[in-house]
């Protein structure tokens, strides 16, 4: 079983909500400064961009490698703005979230809706294909034909997870409204109506700036973002020791700080990132605004007892884990899955 000690977390962790109520408070102030600097960032080095594709692709392209990150960092503040934290405006939250939306292509309401199931689910088996990483059991697999099989580890493979599938998660798949149930209702029109919104932004940034220079600018902006957010969505809920529940046994405490990730990055790591390696206590706690995230951390060293601290090397490791092993609680690798399989049907004989 999972090596934790569960009613040792939450007897520590029983007065999260008290300790963390002061640090809900948005800071207008705060999140103007993190546009104004986020925008600022972005929008030099598009220009930069622009002015080195006439010049060689190449170095426009490696631009995009810092650019990705800043883009990502825009995203982060369209998330905020979707948990309702960023401001204390709804309004204004709407206002930026949206306009960030212009620069992520990810639909902001709809997505935003798909995010906040994500929370209210995170590591409850039955729904880690909404909002996350999709994750088998080991007996969902078993149980795969040799097609679904086949989809699933290529859909689990590095190789596509952290290069193409970034940018078709970011480009293509939130183009469309997949989740029908009555949850998601208000919000799937969102989606038509965003994507004729960047169509009509994109196709007028085309004609005055040159449709080669922006579209492949751009789309290779949004290739290392999607690489980028794609890499922070795995490491966070995707390890070996991670906490992993049937609905009905499924405890919210233990999934945020269990199911979750505390990515020890440096300093500008952090800032590139929005704060979002502090992904366990925004888990725990959604309505504290990402700027707020590292006060609570040096403030509450609490909350870093009892959760899975990983830096980058420590990060690479998780790519190995593949399937959730309810017997053992932890996840393996297919490798692993395909001894266990091996051991039980010699013991069989």
């Amino acid at each position: 079983m999972s090596s934790f000690n569960k009613e040792q977390v939450l007897e520590d962790l029983k007065n999260w909500n008290t300790i963390l109520k002061k640090y809900q408070r948005p800071s207008t102030k705060d999140a103007m400064i993190q546009v104004a600097n986020s925008f600022t960032f972005y929008l030099a080095l598009l220009v930069l961009q622009f002015y080195l594709y006439d010049k060689s692709f190449w170095l426009s392209a490696a631009v995009a490698i810092l650019n990705g990150f800043i883009l990502g960092r825009i995203f982060i503040i369209q998330h905020d703005c979707g948990h309702r934290s960023f401001t204390k405006h709804q309004t204004l939250n709407d206002i930026i979230g949206t306009i960030c939306s212009i620069c992520t292509v990810i639909p902001y309401q709809y997505w935003a809706r798909s995010h906040s199931f994500h929370h209210a689910h995170n590591g409850q088996l039955e729904y880690s294909d909404i909002g996350d990483i999709e994750c088998l059991t080991t007996e969902q697999y078993a149980q795969l034909s040799l097609k679904q099989k086949i989809w699933y580890r290529i859909y689990r493979n590095p190789l596509y997870l952290f290069t193409i599938g970034g940018f078709i998660y970011v480009v293509v798949y939130n183009r469309f409204a997949f989740l029908k149930t009555d949850y998601f209702k208000n919000v799937r029109k969102s989606v038509l109506f965003s994507n004729i919104g960047f169509v009509a932004l994109y196709a007028a940034f085309a004609y005055f700036i040159g449709v080669d220079r922006f579209l492949v600018v751009q789309f290779v902006n949004l290739l290392f973002f999607g690489t980028y957010a794609l890499w922070f969505f795995y490491i966070q809920h995707q390890y070996e020791h991670i906490y992993k529940s049937g609905k009905d046994n499924w405890n919210y405490v233990l999934s945020a700080i269990k199911g979750s990730t505390y990515y020890k990055l440096p300093t500008v790591g952090h800032w590139l990132t929005g704060n979002i390696g502090y992904h366990h206590i925004h888990h725990l706690c959604p309505t504290i605004p990402n700027y707020n995230l590292p006060k609570v951390h040096r403030e509450n060293p609490i909350f870093e007892k009892h959760v899975n601290t990983i830096n980058f090397w420590q990060s690479l490791k998780t790519v190995n884990a593949n399937l959730y092993d309810n017997v053992t609680g932890k996840m393996v690798s297919f490798g692993q899955y395909k001894k266990m399989k091996k051991r039980l049907q010699q013991d069989a004989k």
